[in-house]
């Protein structure tokens, strides 16, 4: 296993942190990282918290992130150490592969998604992709990708935040110089801003609009849910 190890090794170490709730599994990822020449174990974490802490005190270079912990999930922690330390690498190394999570772990600015189950070359390989800045996705994990990339777009997948919004209200059985009102923005706005909410739902009209929110769970229903 050493072998590509001994030109890494010669320039630099890469330095490794591990975050997973489990004892067990960060057990096993440091006896994995022991075995090559070329890795650098230099911290553990256990939540999401702990690891944005971490990326300070150890100057890690890559960071093996689990995605389900408490306190602060996998997910979030990525989001903030890509936002807060650019230069570190993150791979998502989980035993999920649906599609739910792999968007939100890439979206969230992970280099590579990962599955538990794979092997210690494999994973070698992800940990010095991600250290040279390439992306590595496990085959399962792409082929989410690939299914999710295939299918046809949803209507409402393309409402903007503030259309989210007015169409909330608009559940709420506001009219328009309310949404205006509520919003603090012009009546012709808002106006706007439901014309687009119909045209991107393919609705005749607002209840429609409403009916088809509330079908697809786009926005919470008038008691919140």
């Amino acid at each position: 296993m050493g072998g590509f190890a001994g030109l890494t090794a010669a320039r630099q170490r890469i330095r490794v942190l591990v975050v997973d709730d489990h004892a067990v599994v960060r057990g096993g990822l440091r006896t994995f990282l022991d075995a090559f020449d070329d890795f650098e174990l230099v911290g553990e974490a256990e939540n999401g918290e702990e690891a944005i802490r971490a990326c300070v005190d150890t100057r890690a270079d890559v960071v093996l992130m689990d995605l389900l912990m408490p306190q602060l999930d996998g997910v979030a922690a990525t989001k903030i150490i890509r936002e807060r330390y650019p230069d570190v690498r993150v791979i998502a190394l989980t035993s999920f592969q649906d599609e739910e999570k792999v968007q939100a772990a890439l979206d969230a600015g992970a280099i590579g998604y990962i599955l538990k189950n794979v092997s210690a070359d494999e994973l070698a390989n992800a940990i010095r992709a991600a250290w040279a800045g390439r992306p590595t996705l496990a085959p399962e994990a792409a082929q989410v990708l690939i299914r999710a990339a295939k299918r046809p777009p949803t209507p409402g997948d393309d409402l903007t935040p503030r259309e989210r919004e007015v169409l909330a209200l608009m559940v709420q059985g506001l009219n328009n110089v309310e949404i205006a009102r509520r919003l603090v923005i012009n009546r012709s706005t808002a106006k706007f801003h439901v014309s687009n909410i119909l045209t991107k739902l393919g609705v005749a009209g607002r209840t429609e609009a409403v009916a088809y929110a509330l079908t697809h769970h786009l926005v919470p229903d008038r008691e919140g849910r």
